[in-house]
């Protein structure tokens, strides 16, 4: 039995760790408050700020975990050489948990290093050099902190006005003490991908069948699971998330994010855990879940392959105010649909756009995915938050 140390206790999380414990393992949950989805499933629970690098030399001092696997960004992360050099195994690796909490680093990686198509970017570290990075890659452009999760701080300059506008928000979103910005150019794309992608131990690199998103405020409202895309532009996205994962090096479950447009496939961003849109695969798409199939890599269990077993949909359900102890209606009416499923995540606090749950459906393979699509939408319609 090994001890993991979860950094980072979200729905995500909680996925996790029920995987990791259907497979006899231990694990410390940690967060920033208490009470967060994972902690509510683990064997034992800490609440630091992970920022604290102090805060996290204590705690796995006190717990000598076997395994680290951070869940968020905002931490500490140049701690994890150190621990490393302990012999604790760090999810995915020490580097690639450095270089993708920032993405300053993973860009330049991925662009500069290795070559790999992404939209033309500029870094800018004030309001001033924001207006200068913003000439340079023109307009239309996306901003965003150098570090965030969830589309937080993530704005589209259409004019000049919108400049002090996204700096502002980008500073408000960030995570942690990085101010820094990066400013991309719009690529033209017709839809986005996630493409889950596993490295293993002792194994080789294996790919999920592509999933689709829709985005608002930066963060995604739905997935669909398979996402079309042509067989020539599969074959690339697969080689680039080959090329940035080796690259970043380590064993475990990747969320790299793509860009499709006419003329190929631009890389977008990467996470180094399991993604949101990956929720998808809780219907039964898959024969593992993005979250079993972290757990194996991580544990280094073989994972023989991936296969497609049912087209599938997840459809987000969010609260609209600030609020505690959030209550649920018409979670009865939801589940009276056939092939559907619903998870609450048990966050304990509310507050507008946070995801408290989700809606999920299927159907046999080479079903209409815009239809299962809709048919998650309007589950998620039926189920309102409610909080005090």
């Amino acid at each position: 039995m090994k001890k993991v140390m979860l950094l980072g206790s979200g729905e995500l999380g909680k996925e996790f760790v029920i995987a990791v414990k259907r497979l006899g393992q231990y694990v410390i949950a940690v967060d920033s408050y208490n009470d967060a989805p994972a902690q509510q499933v683990a064997d034992e629970r800490e609440v630091i700020n992970m920022l604290d690098g102090a805060e996290l030399d204590r705690i796995v001092a006190k717990h000598k975990p076997d395994i680290i696997v951070p869940e968020i960004e905002a931490i500490r992360t140049e701690r994890f050489y150190g621990y490393e050099k302990l012999n604790i195994q760090v999810v995915p690796s020490a580097k690639a948990a450095n270089f993708t909490m920032n993405r300053k680093a993973i860009r330049d990686l991925a662009a500069k290093e290795l070559g790999l198509r992404t939209a033309k970017y500029e870094y800018a570290n004030s309001y001033e050099e924001l207006v200068v990075a913003v000439k340079s890659v023109g307009i239309p452009c996306v901003v965003k902190p150098l570090m965030s999760s969830s589309g937080k701080g993530q704005s589209v300059i259409k004019s000049e006005a919108d400049i002090q506008k996204a700096w502002d928000y980008a500073q408000s979103g960030k995570r942690g003490d990085y101010t820094e910005v990066i400013a991309e150019a719009f690529v033209k794309f017709d839809s986005e991908i996630t493409l889950l992608t596993v490295t293993q131990k002792n194994g080789n690199t294996l790919f999920c069948p592509p999933i689709g998103h829709r985005q608002e405020r930066g963060d995604y409202q739905e997935s669909w699971q398979p996402a079309q895309i042509k067989p020539e532009h599969l074959k690339e996205a697969q080689d680039m998330a080959a090329k940035v994962t080796k690259a970043l090096s380590g064993a475990g479950l990747w969320g790299v994010e793509f860009f499709l447009a006419p003329e190929g496939v631009y890389f977008s961003e990467l996470s180094p855990r399991p993604h949101d849109t990956g929720m998808v695969t809780l219907a039964g798409t898959q024969n593992f879940s993005e979250f079993e199939l972290h757990a194996r890599a991580v544990l280094g269990f073989p994972i023989p392959e991936i296969t497609l077993e049912r087209v599938g949909a997840s459809a987000v359900i969010l609260a609209d105010k600030e609020g505690v102890n959030p209550t649920y209606s018409g979670v009865e009416n939801a589940m009276n649909n056939k092939q559907s499923d619903l998870r609450i995540f048990g966050k304990p606090t509310t507050r507008p756009y946070r995801r408290m749950a989700v809606a999920l459906t299927y159907d046999k393979p080479g079903a209409d995915v815009d239809a299962v699509k809709q048919r998650a939408i309007e589950i998620a319609k039926k189920v309102s938050v409610h909080s005090k």
